[in-house]
Order: C-alpha cells, then sequence, then structure tokens
C-alpha cells in the first residue's frame, strides 16, 4: 500500500513537472530523445520544474480570494507590500492587462497587434521586494522591523494583496521579504478603511544617557500600546515609566497611560518621545532651564471655559490671542492649546514685528498642506474675517460639515500664524483635525495642494454656513427663459442652501450649455464654483522615439522620432511609427521595452497608455511579415564570451516552419545578423561570403527566460512547435574578439531613450503659453466623453452633448489651478511648461457674460508652487503681506524676502487673485456681497 500511494506521487509530480518544460525531439541515431530546457521560475536542483499550476489557475485563485478580502474589510486584516515590479511580472505571466488588473474584464486571450496573437509571457522568478525596502534594513526576514524606503507610490512602486493572496504567491515563488501591513479605519463622519503602508515611527529618548531607540507603531495604536512596548524595549516597571511627547526636543505634554491613539495625541511622524524614570532620586536634566527648575507646561485637557475670540490679550501687533477652549461637554472638546502648534506668550511677535511672516514646519511630507494653507492665510478677506469674533458662525449642526472642528482648527492655526512674529508654527492639532475628517489626507504621503484646497474651501463653508436648516428647493429648467432671469433664480436658490464667507469671497458663477447632437434640445444651468481647473493647451503631444528592428535581417536598425498624443495609447505610436518607417500593408509592427539587455516587457495591448512609458525607457519594434505571426518566436541574447555577460539589445526572429532543426536556428541567426557585418576591407568581405553562424564557429546555446541557464543543441536537435510552451525559444550568441571584428555591435549598444528631457529644457520660456490661452482651453466648446453622456429629456436617452462653460459672474478671490498632472494606468504624469500670467492688471471683463457692471480687474496675491517630479516633488509658496507690498518665500519653516520679479516660475500651481476695487465704489460704500444679484 505504501508503495502504490509513493508510485502514485510520483506520477503526479511528474506531469506537473513535465506541464512546465518545452519539449524538444534530439534525434541520435535512428531513435529520437527527449531534451528538455527548464522555463523560468521555480527550479528544482535537479533541473526539474515546480510549477504549482497553469497560470489561468494562479490568475482565478488571485481574483477569488482578493474579491473575498473586499468583501470581508475590518480593522487589523493583514495586507502584504509587494514591488510593483515583481508584482507587474505575475500578471503579465497570467495574463492580466494593466487596464484589468484584477478588477477589470477584458481577457489575455483578445492581446493583439496589428494581427499579432498573444504571447504568454515567462513565469516571474522569487518575489523580490529589494527595491522598495531601506538597505540593511531585513532584521528578521518576517517584516517586522524591515522599513519601506520612504515616498513610495501605491500602483506605482507597490501593490497591496491581502494575506490569502500574499500565502498563495509566497507559496508558488518564495522570495520577500514579507511586509505585513494592517488595515485601520480612519474618519469621524466620513469612515474608510486603509491600509497603513507606513506605521509611526517614533524616536525614544532615554533621559539617562540620552542614548535613541526606533519604535514603530501603528497610529492607531493606544498609549497603553506605547508604554507597553517602551518598557519591553527598555526592561523598565510601567509605574516607573514617565513618557512626553518631546517634539523638536522640548518637554510639550506628559503622556499617560489611556485608550487614547496616537494620532490623538498629535503624536507626529520620526518625531521624539522622552523617557523618564520616577524612582524618588533620579531626575531628568532634558527640558530644564538654565536655573534646573523644570519648564513650564501647558496641559493637553482644555478648561471648561465658554469660547472666547474677541476680549482676550492683545499682543504687541495688535491682534488678539486667545485658547481655544471649546464649547463644554460637546464633541469639540479636544481642547487646542497655544502649545500644541508650538506657540505660547514666549513666542508672540515681539514689538515691531510684522504679522503673517511665520513659517509652517514640515510634519513629514506635509508641504503640500503648508503650501495651500499660507495662500489661504494670505487671502485677505479671510485674515480680516478670522481675526475677528466669528462664534456666531459657527454651525456645529451642519450634516455636511466637521461640527465647526475644522473652521475653529484654521482660525486658531491663522491666528498664530499672525501673532507669532518670524516664529515657525508646527500645525500639529490641525494635521490632526485633517486626518480625522479628510481620511484621504492622513498619513504621511505627499499629497496635492490643490485637492487640500478645495477640501478646506468646502469644509470652511459648511463650518461657517449661516443657514442652518436648509430649504427643499425644486430646479427648474431654463426654457428659453433669459440668461439673465435663469441666472438670479440659481443664485438665489444657491444663497438659500449656502451662505458663509467662502460664499462671500470665493464663490462664482458659470454658465453650463448642453445641446443634444440629435434633436438639438438645449439644456442651460448655472453653476456655482470655488476655483478654476484650467487645461494647459501646448501639452498635448508627445515626442517619442523608437527604433525599428528589421526581423528578416534585411537592414540595420534606424531609430524614427515620432510625434504623438500624450494621453493617446500604444495603437497610436503604432500607426505614427508605421508612417515614418513606411510600414506595408503585409507587414506589422511589435513594440518591446529593452531593459538591462533583456525584453522586459513586449507592449501587446493596442490600448496601452503611453504614460505607461517613461522617458528615459528604451523602446523598439520588431518589424515583421504579418504572415509570421503567431510562429514560433525566437530570441537572441548577446553575450561577451570572456566575461559572462549580456551585451546589446536582443534580436527577434520567427521561425515559420512548425518542425525546425537546429541548423535552421543557426540559419535564423545568421539571416538576422547578416547587416552588421563589415564591409571595410575587400578580404573580410570575401571571408564573409556565404558563411554562416556555424562557419564563423559563434556558438549558440538553448536558455531560460532569465538567461542564468544555458544547454548546447546539434543541428539535427528537432524543436516542434507544437511542444514550445507559448512558442517561444531563446537563444544566446556568445561573442568574441573574432567576431567583433566581423560584425558592427555598436548598432546592438546605441539604442536612444524614449526622450532626453535635456535637449527641451532650454526651450521652456520660448515655448512659454498665456494664463490667457489656458482660459481659452477651458471655455472651449467639446463633446462629453463616454463615460459622461447626458440624459437628453427630449430622446429620453443618454447622449454624448456638446458642452459649452462660460463664466457669468466672478468673485472677489479667484484661484486658478493649472492642470499640470495628467493621470495614466499607472502613475501621474507631470507638465513643466512655463504658464505666462500676470501680476497686475488681470483683466477678465472679456470673459463676463453677465454685464453687472463690477469691477472684474484682479491682483495676484499668492502662489501654490510644485517643483520637482512626482511622489519626490515639494511644494512652496509665495505671498504678498499687501500691507506692506512686498512678497515672500514659504519654504515650509523657511520665510525669506523675493522680488516680485522672481515669483513666476514653471512650478507655479495654484494662482490666487484678488480683485482691485476702484476707490469710487468703496467711497460709496460697496456691498461686501459683491457679486449678489438682485
Amino acid at each position: 500500500m505504501i508503495w502504490v500511494i509513493s508510485r502514485f506521487i510520483v506520477e503526479a509530480y511528474k506531469k506537473v513537472s513535465d506541464s512546465g518544460k518545452d519539449k524538444i525531439v534530439e534525434k541520435t541515431g535512428g531513435n529520437s530523445s527527449i531534451m528538455t530546457i527548464p522555463d523560468s521560475g521555480c527550479v528544482m536542483e535537479n533541473g526539474a520544474s515546480c510549477l504549482p499550476c497553469t497560470p489561468e489557475e494562479e490568475k482565478k485563485i488571485v481574483t477569488d480570494l482578493r474579491n473575498e478580502s473586499e468583501r470581508n474589510l475590518k480593522e487589523g486584516n493583514l495586507y502584504f507590500v509587494i514591488s510593483s515590479s515583481w508584482f507587474r511580472k505575475w500578471e503579465r505571466y497570467v495574463g492580466i492587462d494593466g487596464d484589468e488588473n484584477l478588477i477589470g474584464n477584458q481577457s489575455s486571450d483578445s492581446r493583439h497587434i496589428n494581427g499579432a496573437s498573444s504571447v504568454v509571457a515567462e513565469r516571474p522568478g522569487p518575489i523580490d521586494n529589494s527595491d522598495i525596502v531601506e538597505n540593511g534594513s531585513d532584521s528578521d526576514g518576517k517584516g517586522n522591523d524591515i522599513q519601506l524606503r520612504r515616498m513610495l507610490i501605491e500602483g506605482q512602486d507597490y501593490v497591496l494583496v491581502p494575506q490569502g493572496v500574499w500565502e498563495k504567491l509566497h507559496g508558488w515563488y518564495k522570495g520577500g521579504p514579507e511586509l505585513p501591513r494592517k488595515m485601520i479605519l480612519q474618519g469621524v463622519y466620513h469612515k474608510k478603511f486603509d491600509v497603513e503602508v507606513y506605521p509611526l515611527c517614533l524616536k525614544l529618548v532615554d533621559s539617562r544617557d540620552e542614548s535613541q531607540s526606533t519604535i514603530w507603531l501603528s497610529r492607531k495604536a493606544s498609549l497603553t500600546e506605547l508604554f507597553q512596548k517602551v518598557c519591553a524595549l527598555k526592561g523598565i516597571e510601567q509605574d516607573k515609566v514617565r513618557i512626553w511627547d518631546y517634539f523638536n526636543k522640548r518637554k510639550y505634554a506628559q503622556l499617560s497611560v489611556s485608550n487614547k491613539t496616537l494620532e490623538e495625541s498629535n503624536l507626529q511622524m520620526d518625531q521624539d518621545i522622552l523617557l523618564e524614570l520616577v524612582d524618588g532620586h533620579q531626575s531628568s536634566k532634558i527640558g530644564m532651564d538654565s536655573t534646573g527648575n523644570d519648564l513650564a507646561l501647558v496641559s493637553l485637557e482644555p478648561s471648561r471655559s465658554p469660547l472666547t475670540i474677541a476680549g482676550g490679550p492683545t499682543l504687541s501687533n495688535g491682534h488678539s490671542g486667545y485658547r481655544s477652549n471649546l464649547y463644554p461637554g460637546s464633541s469639540l472638546g479636544s481642547g487646542l492649546t497655544d502649545m500644541d502648534d508650538g506657540f505660547d506668550a514666549c513666542n508672540s511677535a515681539r514689538k515691531g514685528e510684522k504679522g503673517g511672516l511665520a513659517g509652517l514646519q514640515n510634519l513629514g511630507n506635509t508641504c503640500f498642506m503648508n503650501s495651500a494653507l499660507q495662500c489661504l492665510v494670505h487671502t485677505p478677506p479671510l485674515v480680516e474675517y478670522f481675526l475677528k469674533d466669528c462664534r456666531a458662525e459657527i454651525n456645529t449642526d451642519n450634516p455636511l460639515g466637521m461640527h465647526g472642528e475644522l473652521a475653529l482648527a484654521f482660525g486658531d492655526l491663522l491666528r498664530k500664524l499672525w501673532s507669532s512674529g518670524r516664529t515657525a508654527i508646527a500645525p500639529r492639532v490641525f494635521k490632526g483635525k485633517l486626518a480625522r475628517f479628510a481620511p484621504q489626507f492622513s498619513g504621511y504621503n505627499q499629497h496635492d495642494s490643490q485637492e487640500l484646497l478645495a477640501f478646506l474651501l468646502d469644509g470652511l463653508h459648511e463650518d461657517l454656513n449661516r443657514v442652518k436648516q436648509k430649504p427643499y428647493i425644486e430646479m427648474k429648467d431654463s426654457d428659453g427663459r433669459p440668461d439673465e432671469e435663469v441666472a438670479a433664480e440659481c443664485w438665489k436658490n444657491h444663497k438659500a442652501r449656502n451662505d458663509s464667507v467662502i460664499v462671500d469671497v470665493c464663490q462664482g458663477q458659470y454658465k453650463s450649455t448642453l445641446v443634444c447632437p440629435v434633436c438639438s434640445k438645449i439644456s442651460i444651468t448655472f453653476d456655482p464654483f470655488m476655483y478654476l481647473s484650467l487645461p494647459l493647451p501646448s501639452t498635448i503631444t508627445r515626442t517619442m522615439t523608437v527604433t525599428v528592428f528589421y526581423g528578416d535581417g534585411s537592414r540595420l536598425p534606424m531609430p524614427f522620432t515620432v510625434s504623438v498624443l500624450k494621453n493617446g495609447f500604444c495603437k497610436d505610436l503604432l500607426l505614427a511609427l508605421g508612417t515614418a518607417c513606411g510600414l506595408k500593408s503585409d507587414e506589422s509592427l511589435m513594440l518591446a521595452e529593452v531593459y538591462e539587455n533583456k525584453i522586459y516587457r513586449y507592449l501587446e495591448m493596442p490600448l496601452e497608455p503611453l504614460a505607461s512609458i517613461k522617458d528615459d525607457e528604451h523602446i523598439v519594434a520588431f518589424r515583421f511579415q504579418k504572415k509570421e505571426i503567431g510562429k514560433t518566436r525566437l530570441v537572441i541574447f548577446h553575450r561577451w564570451q570572456e566575461k559572462a555577460e549580456l551585451f546589446g539589445t536582443p534580436l527577434v526572429t520567427y521561425l515559420v516552419a512548425d518542425q525546425s532543426s537546429g541548423a535552421d536556428i543557426e540559419a535564423a541567426v545568421s539571416k538576422v545578423l547578416s547587416p552588421f557585418k563589415k564591409t571595410s576591407s575587400a578580404k573580410a568581405h570575401v571571408e564573409l561570403e556565404g558563411t554562416s553562424c556555424t562557419d564563423l564557429s559563434i556558438p549558440l546555446r538553448l536558455t531560460d527566460g532569465r538567461v542564468m541557464n544555458f544547454n548546447a543543441f546539434k543541428k539535427d536537435t528537432l524543436f516542434e512547435s507544437g511542444k514550445i510552451i507559448g512558442k517561444l525559444l531563446r537563444v544566446v550568441l556568445d561573442w568574441t574578439d573574432k567576431e567583433q571584428e566581423l560584425y558592427d555591435s555598436s548598432y546592438l549598444k546605441d539604442i536612444p531613450e524614449v526622450y532626453k528631457a535635456g535637449l527641451a529644457a532650454k526651450k521652456t520660456r520660448q515655448e512659454a503659453i498665456s494664463l490667457s490661452s489656458c482660459l481659452d482651453a477651458f471655455l472651449i466648446e467639446e463633446p462629453l466623453g463616454p463615460d459622461d453622456m447626458w440624459y437628453c429629456p427630449r430622446c429620453k436617452e443618454h447622449r454624448q452633448a456638446i458642452k459649452k462653460l462660460d463664466l457669468w459672474m466672478l468673485p472677489e478671490i479667484i484661484v486658478f489651478h493649472l492642470k499640470r498632472f495628467t493621470y495614466g494606468r499607472y502613475l501621474k504624469n507631470k507638465i513643466d511648461t512655463f504658464v505666462n500670467f500676470p501680476i497686475h492688471d488681470l483683466d477678465l471683463s472679456k470673459y463676463v457674460m453677465s454685464k453687472d457692471g463690477q469691477s472684474y480687474l484682479y491682483e495676484l496675491y499668492a502662489i501654490s508652487n510644485h517643483y520637482g517630479g512626482l511622489g519626490g516633488g515639494h511644494y512652496t509658496a509665495y505671498a504678498k503681506l499687501i500691507d506692506e507690498n512686498r512678497w515672500y518665500h514659504f519654504d515650509d519653516s523657511h520665510v525669506s524676502a523675493v522680488n516680485e520679479s522672481d515669483i513666476k516660475t514653471s512650478a507655479a500651481y495654484l494662482l490666487f487673485y484678488k480683485r482691485v476695487r476702484s476707490e469710487s465704489k468703496v467711497e460709496a460704500g460697496e456691498a461686501s456681497h459683491s457679486h449678489s444679484i438682485s
């Protein structure tokens, strides 16, 4: 019985092993023998392949596990971080294209380009996360102390998979290291599940010897867990421990054992915490003044006095300072204290110092927040509003708001920035509120300053909405009525539900016209806006260089540079490339990326977005006869025999016959190499006449996808197309000095990049576009997208209507968002085109349809800048002190004066303009609600 079971296991294993091998028939005399070449991936010591199941089965298993995980979301679920580089190889292997990404519908069986059928990608090797972890951080191989590289972007640098998926992938492929991360629940009123990829990193300072230790904990962990971890690390009993919030090496507050989370305690990434022992005789000298006395501390617990804004202590610059001791007994009683943001009486403005010149400390990739905040806190109407008593307008009952907490936190921060002279503020309390109410901005990744601005304007409006009970209003169609009547009605209805300082100064109105392309039905609406997102019209196209190789060996490779739409697809690149190289009707092109002398990927999806191709990549196209597509593909690698290392670009051709011998392969290689032969001397020419690879003694060896295992073969070895997995053969051509003399290998080495950014860098200013051209592009008539169709009330069908936007009424403060980021499948692209915008006398009157007699002349007062690329980019701000008539540069904590002539750069991202009013209108008592319609 034992023998029978063992034999059954062996037979089953043989079937699995055989399914992962290329079968090659080798003739030995009158008989045939089987020669096996292990496929890439899991290779055992005896050379046998150990594929667990087919690619289709792997895909189904992983898809089912991910769907099951989505149905059972809860706090504490484990997810694992995997390098995108490895995971995309696996996706290609199992037939998942980028659009599908395990959640789409397109089948890999439909992949083709110009009639080319899909070829199964090679099986990836072991899971390799080495490119996303810090060097030397793998302490136990289980991910417990492994640090991820900072600034990684999900989807671009890494993917997250549920625990079940990781266990399957790791079981099939091994590798690692394991990088487990927990799912947390974020938000107060808008709950959101999120995987905490970057736990909170705290630097523990031991007051006894000032030594430092690093502690990693979830920001949702409790202070009790923090105490437990510190005590376990130091071997100290908990009742002898005192831990301080030691932000900026200063005692802010003593932490106590409780269920309060680290996030609620305003602890930030990479900040210090201080450990002290309280055994009756040991005390710390850290955190003491020059006399040895403990520094004065402010408790985080709020007092229970009523809210005080006006009437607080008057500071030297004339503004009122106060403590935000919120409504007693309410959810607002979290206590915003000056000390929380690094501000106290010692930091208040010295006599003669101007307000508005304080920086904001970076709390871990919060430059995006600091940039947007500096622009807002230098918006004159908002400064005037929040420096006064606004208690009556705090709306704590608005279900669409944040119960007034966001407005209070913003107002508190604004007053500190205008009252602290040049002392930088650490906006820890504000960031904590932001994480609670907008969990999309929580954590320590870089975010978009425009997205934050949009949230803040909307959140501040709802927190300050003077309308306590919003009436129900039924919207009416325009029905041919005059625009003035419809616009006034729409604005009146809007103000009946939305009335705040944000509406007063930041909201305008535009006219939206939709025309049905079938019945010509016209629909006109007038909608409010708080900012205008403008496209950059000169960034539609992209220049790309691709090197074309000839699969029949008829010509030398040649690079072609073509112009394509930036948001286009691979099919657009193939069309442009085919025209440039004179592609015939019976020919086809196959795109591929070459990386480290191998073919990294084939771009075989026609709808693969061009955004997935980076400028620094090397893209080639192989030119074939269409009739060859679908036959056995032969990939030829090049290796220096002496150094045993690869070089150059692989060549690709096809074996047309259903059964090819070793001699046929050698002949195909010789044909493809023929254009590279040197003919500089008659002697060399004669010598090469009528020769083949074998005649020149160039050894050919079979290899696998990793080009690490090599096997010799003979001329009479038969390769049967139907028995070769994926119809793919790989060979290595070993080069010696002799072949170097006979062939010009430079054509294989010198492959240009897709685009050299440096060549166009000097043209940035010459190719500048104007702000007015961006406005023109925003207001141009265009059809709606197929995913955004309009329901025509006359046709009773969804139609791809023609849409036209017009500006009807502009607010006192207008913000222009320059759309520098374009979104692709894998990543976002940054557009660095210089936009020439006016600083003074921006006249928008020609764009405004309403003839209300208002002034539409504007002056710039703030800019949010974005420098560099994505992930590693940086935000700063320029802001003008109106009273001083001088510009300043706000770079997180650092604030410096700047010349007005230097604020125009290609980094400008958000432009803030204020309406210029004539003196006559001010003297006449122009209403503060300047854009209201009677």
